[in-house]
């Protein structure tokens, strides 16, 4: 969910949203603890930032936990990483991080196992599915905090103008739509193609999908030169880049600017998480929902689902504290409050439940749909962060450039990475 979601949600700004201390009624100075959490924002702005959704929450926690202060740091999806990275470098470990992976921080024996900091009650809430993604050599690390799947998008009135009658099922029918809009609906991008920062590691995953591929095999080796990924790439520079069917350079395009232009009826074409629901409603865009095209007779037909996680860090000795405070985080009225406000998926089963039955959230039927055969990133790879971050600068040149170079490239990148870190 790195939306994201996230994410693969994965998956919001370029700056840091900002620190916010906060603070309660407490009590005796001298035995107070202060936990620091930092998070990632799951907004586009000051108006839908996810800062007074922890700002609420920490304030009700301390109330109900005198003893425990909560200072919290949103901070955005293109600097948490460095973000975190730097605060443990100066000897100011977080407590708890919100974010898109772990394995990492695993691998360098930074984190408390979930076991350690969550209840009996909320480690039995947390769907299992996702508590297992969250393992690694067996023991579990990474909480999933929300969750997402994607779907393809299709804005209907684009559609209609240039006399598209059906969202398109393979890539030939998607070109062939691509270039009727281009035709005759001047001014719109046909198709997003988002590999920029933000999110390249997700759009990559999905089109390697669809074109029969991967990022990695079902044991764990990286597959990102693959004979399928090679063709993939090749035919997304052939057939959408080269003849100006999206962005220019796509590998600068991050999706938030793909999700913008979406809401604003720039483009008609792109596959998107569930906040896009909200933000295309919103905008009051007549837009549709379908499987993502694959291609013809040989694409995968599952989508890529992402997970977001918690971590909670050794470092400070605050077992117990961060334990209370994760129970309070995991707490039916606070995880049902942050999947409404940005439309996410739920990880835990009461959650789920009242979600699936409230009856607010018939939008998400096609998400929920297709998750049970969903793809996810190897996230128990402690070579992954490093991998996914490295996708994130480079892959965009594959299709403007040399496939098999850049591919290649980052082949060898990972498979360096792996032996390093295994």
């Amino acid at each position: 969910m790195n939306r994201r979601a996230h994410g693969s949600f994965r998956l919001i700004g370029s700056a840091v949203v900002g620190a916010l201390l906060l603070t309660g009624c407490g009590g005796a100075s001298g035995s107070d603890v202060t936990l620091k959490l930092v998070a990632a924002d799951y907004g586009d702005d000051e108006a839908t930032s996810s800062r007074p959704y922890w700002e609420d929450l920490a304030r009700r926690f301390e109330a109900a936990n005198p003893k425990i202060k909560v200072k919290v740091e949103v901070v955005s999806w293109n600097d948490i990483d460095k973000r975190v990275a730097d605060l443990i470098k100066s000897g100011s470990s977080p407590d708890l991080v919100q974010t898109g992976g772990f394995a990492d921080q695993v691998a360098a024996k930074r984190l408390y196992p979930a076991a350690d900091v969550l209840s009996m009650e909320t480690q039995a809430n947390i769907s299992e599915g996702f508590a297992h993604a969250g393992q690694v050599l067996g023991t579990q690390y990474g909480i999933p905090f929300v969750s997402s799947s994607r779907v393809f998008f299709y804005n209907k009135t684009i559609f209609q103008k240039a006399g598209i009658t059906a969202p398109p099922a393979t890539w030939s029918e998607l070109k062939a739509d691509a270039d009727k809009i281009k035709a005759k609906v001047p001014g719109v991008t046909p198709y997003a193609l988002p590999l920029g920062p933000e999110e390249a590691q997700g759009e990559s995953m999905m089109w390697a999908m669809s074109g029969g591929g991967a990022l990695s095999d079902d044991v764990g080796n990286y597959s990102i030169d693959s004979p399928q990924n090679l063709a993939t790439f090749s035919w997304l520079r052939s057939n959408l880049v080269e003849p100006h069917l999206t962005y220019p350079d796509p590998g600068t395009v991050d999706r938030k600017t793909a999700f913008n232009d979406f809401a604003t009826g720039k483009v008609a074409m792109l596959n998107g998480h569930p906040s896009l629901l909200g933000k295309a409603t919103a905008a009051k865009v007549d837009f549709g929902t379908a499987a993502i095209p694959r291609k013809d007779g040989v694409g995968r037909t599952g989508t890529l689902g992402v997970a977001d996680w918690m971590m909670a860090f050794k470092a400070n000795g605050h077992k117990l504290e961060i334990k209370q405070l994760l129970n309070f985080v995991y707490a039916k009225e606070n995880t049902l409050a942050f999947d409404e406000k940005y439309n996410l998926l739920p990880v835990t089963q009461d959650t789920l439940a009242e979600m699936s039955s409230n009856g607010k959230h018939e939008d998400l039927k096609q998400f929920l749909a297709v998750l049970p055969n969903a793809s996810f990133y190897p996230l128990g790879d402690p070579a992954w962060e490093q991998v996914s971050s490295k996708i994130k600068k480079e892959i965009g040149h594959a299709v403007t450039g040399d496939a098999k170079q850049v591919l290649g490239g980052l082949q060898e990148a990972a498979v360096a990475e792996a032996k390093r870190v295994r």
